[in-house]
């Protein structure tokens, strides 16, 4: 052969094997890049506790620094043996007498990671007993896509009334719904657990509401009997006739698990995500930067045939900040609000020097978690008034106890402080909120609660017949200690179908409802509140209730009364109580109205109207 031509097809053969090393070398990069829990011997469909392995697998993203952890479509099963658990301080969870350990029993546990994606491909873990599912403990940059969350026998139980003759009811138990007739009595359980203290919520098909209810009272300390499996017959007492058709959602009280953690995290998103039960309270994002929640449904498992998806909120977000955005989200049987955002207000319970303060946690279910950090800027409170009276920033913290924080700020204390009543807001720890395309249905109470001084947008959302107020903007420093006063809400192309049937200030569709004592118009709580654009279906109740509220702007709304008995009662569209600056124009008001304006505290040159 020919030297040149020799050469050549040595050249030819070192690129062919160089570009083979190459291409090999990517897949081998690529292949480290995902993990795969199948990798780790989770397999969809074994119906055995996955949970080892599937902490395996996520502790391999974080040894190798991989950017996708892959699920294969299907079926996983998990059980509380041989998950992390981990002591974690929630808000809004439970008392020390209700629930003395704070141990979280974690199905997964994201911890210190960043830059990575699950990829969940429509797979359905299956919780069994009662679990936080999953948990982000300082976590940067998380996505978490197309998953399903469920529990095999979900805390709540569900029954409907089938035959009501006399001092005989019967009804027909969820097939999901465990239970035994002991000594003639009903017990509720699951696997692992007992239905003890319960609240009952029933749901009424005819007219789509959920309600407070006693039937679940009554029915727990009747004599039961199991005419066939999964229909119980109760002995009544004499005036208890429930309704045929109605259904009963009962759960225990005690928030000893949440749905979801996120703790102390930034950039998280959730898409595509959908939660069919959490036991306690739902997702919880607590001190976390920047939230996207995206097409995440908050309902019962498709197929399921059942009501109850939540023991309590669905999305709650304690003193975060950067974002929260929420965006094409469902939202549908829930036992308390389906989204709550806000911060936390502690007390001032000693002056220990110029600089110098102890502050209290005050209510019972939120405590012992890090309401303050250093550089943190707060305010200073006024209870009576919630006003904030002064600004200042953290210089350092101290934990003395689970209720008790002392901290130090870098300017003196204002002389006009009262101890043992005014309170301490963290500024720094507020997000901007935008609630966007969403649904809200199957509540007993709220749609959305939300206070934040930062930019809040509720736009073109359904909300279908919330029990209680479908906006509710408190900032309260007496009862739940929620702050703060917002200050650029924007409410607009908004739907609201029958909400505030059974509560809320003034069974008002929106209401601002501060907590404080003495009002006065000169001194609003809450500032720039516009709503405008949005549909009204009321049955006579009010639209807006607004307390020491300035510059409120309700304009170009569409606002139809209809009531199924033909009688509008008497109540006013708008209820004002220390406003000003108040604008009510350009509105279309359908129906009959025999008051448009109900106002006090506030002179009647505070409201601007075109009627």
């Amino acid at each position: 052969m020919h030297l040149k031509t020799y050469l050549f097809m040595r050249l030819i053969s070192v690129l062919i094997l160089l570009s083979i090393a190459g291409i090999s070398g990517i897949a081998n990069a690529q292949q480290r890049d995902t993990v795969r829990v199948s990798d780790f011997g989770a397999y969809p469909y074994t119906y055995e506790n996955c949970i080892v392995r599937l902490q395996e697998a996520i502790s391999e993203c974080k040894r190798s620094g991989a950017r996708v952890l892959f699920f294969e479509k299907g079926r996983y099963d998990i059980w509380p043996e041989g998950a992390i658990r981990r002591e974690y301080f929630i808000s809004n969870t439970s008392t020390e007498q209700e629930c003395p350990s704070k141990v979280k029993t974690i199905g997964l546990l994201f911890e210190e990671m960043r830059d990575l994606t699950v990829e969940g491909n429509g797979a359905t873990l299956m919780f069994h007993g009662k679990m936080t599912t999953i948990a982000f403990e300082h976590c940067e940059n998380l996505i978490f896509k197309d998953l399903h969350i469920d529990f095999e026998r979900p805390a709540g139980s569900e029954m409907t009334f089938t035959r009501v003759e006399g001092s005989e009811v019967e009804v027909a138990v969820h097939r999901d719904t465990r239970y035994e007739i002991v000594n003639g009595r009903m017990n509720l359980y699951g696997e692992g657990w007992r239905s003890n203290k319960n609240h009952c919520i029933e749901y009424n098909p005819t007219d789509s509401t959920f309600r407070y209810s006693q039937g679940w009272n009554i029915l727990s300390a009747a004599e039961a009997k199991e005419i066939k499996p999964s229909t119980v017959r109760f002995h009544v007492p004499e005036g208890f006739c429930p309704k045929v058709g109605n259904t009963l959602t009962i759960r225990d009280i005690i928030r000893d698990q949440v749905g979801w953690f996120i703790l102390e995290s930034r950039n998280i998103t959730l898409s595509q995500v959908q939660m069919h039960y959490m036991h306690g309270l739902g997702i919880v994002s607590q001190y976390t930067r920047n939230i996207t929640m995206d097409r995440v449904k908050c309902m019962p498992r498709e197929g399921s045939d059942r009501l109850l998806a939540a023991s309590a909120d669905m999305m709650h977000f304690s003193g975060c900040s950067g974002k929260v955005k929420i965006d094409r989200c469902y939202f549908a049987g829930a036992q308390d609000d389906p989204i709550n955002v806000h911060g936390t207000n502690l007390r001032i319970v000693e002056k220990i020097d110029r600089h110098t303060v102890k502050l209290r946690f005050m209510h019972g279910q939120s405590y012992g978690y890090n309401a303050y950090s250093k550089e943190d800027t707060v305010a200073f409170v006024g209870t009576s008034t919630m006003e904030r009276f002064a600004f200042t920033r953290i210089v350092s913290t101290k934990r003395l106890t689970d209720r008790i924080v002392e901290v130090t700020f870098d300017r003196d204390i204002p002389q006009e402080l009262e101890l043992n009543h005014d309170c301490v807001e963290n500024i720094s720890c507020t997000p901007e909120v935008e609630i966007q395309n969403c649904y809200f249905t199957r509540t007993s109470t709220r749609g959305t609660l939300v206070t934040t001084p930062r930019k809040v947008i509720i736009a073109n959302n359904t909300y279908y017949k919330t029990g209680m107020s479908a906006i509710l903007i408190e900032g309260d420093a007496e009862g739940w200690y929620e702050s703060g006063p917002v200050k650029d809400v924007l409410i607009q192309n908004n739907t609201f179908i029958g909400c505030a049937y059974s509560g809320g200030p003034g069974n008002a569709v929106i209401a601002l409802h501060p907590s404080n004592t003495i009002v006065n118009a000169d001194c609003p709580v809450h500032k720039n509140v516009r709503i405008i654009g949005n549909t009204f279906q009321t049955f006579g109740n009010p639209v807006l209730f607004a307390k020491s509220t300035e510059g409120l702007i309700f304009k170009e709304n569409r606002v139809v009364s209809t009531s199924p008995s033909g009688d509008i009662p008497y109540k006013p569209v708008f209820i004002l109580n220390g406003s000003k600056n108040v604008s009510i124009k350009d509105n279309l008001l359908k129906g009959s109205f025999q008051d448009n304006v109900d106002f006090r505290n506030m002179k009647r040159k505070h409201i601007r109207t075109d009627f």
